[in-house]
């Protein structure tokens, strides 16, 4: 059976959808990394997510997320926009709730394409994120480089429903530097699930330019969890306000993170590119 396909990005970071309600959804590791493969057959796209029925009172829908590694992921910021919008158009609402592995998220329309985002309350604690070690998330004991040069150091670790490590930098840094560092950390043994890695330059108190090496998909054009993680990081660094614009090189993001309840909001833009029709052989 065929299947359809909405290609959508937020700020460049790329989404197959994935309807499922008339077309049932379960696909293996390998058919997710089939399809997330730019070139070669494949679709291209840093994460695949499959909006299906509600499974709970109060939802409009219960949405899965794969990285580009076949694995799966527990949450996605830009995704998560784009889910929210698509969610909101048929029924002509301003505002919509949908479940996760990683909890209930909701979305409200902000103008034009553009979608806030409720990304809920991080995780603080270092089993929340998950560390394999006790430790203080505000100030871990990680370096990379020299012992007594290190090239990053004491970095924040957040969840944001999946796990980010934040790294403080004092200039922005470069794709070359963003992966050969963020590729060895991923895998690093203190994060036993993996890890998203941040790299924050905190340009005034409400601005911070960010690249993200995300797990499992690599260096991404933006990452709204490592977003809102930054912009947490950050906060609890007595570096920026509860409000600030977080800068990719393809477009920004404001995150607040709500000092009344803790949770994080995220406002940005989302584009539709086409549809599509998944290949045969990608998916049985």
């Amino acid at each position: 059976m065929s299947r359809t396909f909405l290609k959508m990005n937020g700020l460049g970071n790329d989404f197959v959808v994935i309807e499922t309600a008339s077309q049932p959804f379960e696909p293996t590791p390998e058919a997710i990394r089939a399809i997330a493969k730019r070139g070669d057959g494949g679709i291209g796209c840093d994460q695949v997510i499959a909006i299906d029925p509600p499974r709970s009172a109060g939802a409009s829908a219960y949405v899965r997320f794969w990285n580009a590694d076949g694995e799966v992921a527990g949450a996605c910021g830009n995704g998560t926009r784009c889910v929210a919008w698509l969610l909101m158009q048929p029924a002509g609402k301003d505002s919509v709730a949908f479940d996760t592995v990683a909890g209930r998220l909701s979305g409200q329309m902000a103008g034009d394409k553009r979608v806030t985002v409720d990304m809920g309350r991080p995780g603080l604690d270092w089993t929340q994120i998950p560390l394999s070690e006790e430790m203080n998330t505000e100030r871990v004991e990680l370096q990379v480089g020299p012992i007594d040069a290190p090239l990053v150091h004491t970095p924040v670790c957040v969840s944001m429903g999946n796990p980010h490590v934040v790294f403080f930098v004092d200039a922005p840094v470069t794709d070359a530097f963003a992966t050969g560092t963020g590729s060895l950390v991923e895998h690093h043994p203190l994060f036993p699930q993996g890890v998203n890695v941040g790299f924050a330059h905190v340009q005034s108190r409400d601005h911070i330019r960010l690249k993200v090496w995300e797990r499992g998909a690599g260096l991404t054009l933006a990452c709204g969890t490592g977003a809102c993680a930054a912009q947490v990081a950050a906060v609890r660094r007595g570096l920026t306000d509860r409000t600030a614009t977080v800068e990719f090189e393809s477009g920004s993001l404001v995150i607040e993170w709500r000092e009344a309840d803790g949770h994080v909001i995220m406002t940005g833009p989302i584009t539709l590119e086409y549809t599509g029709k998944l290949p045969e052989k990608v998916v049985a």
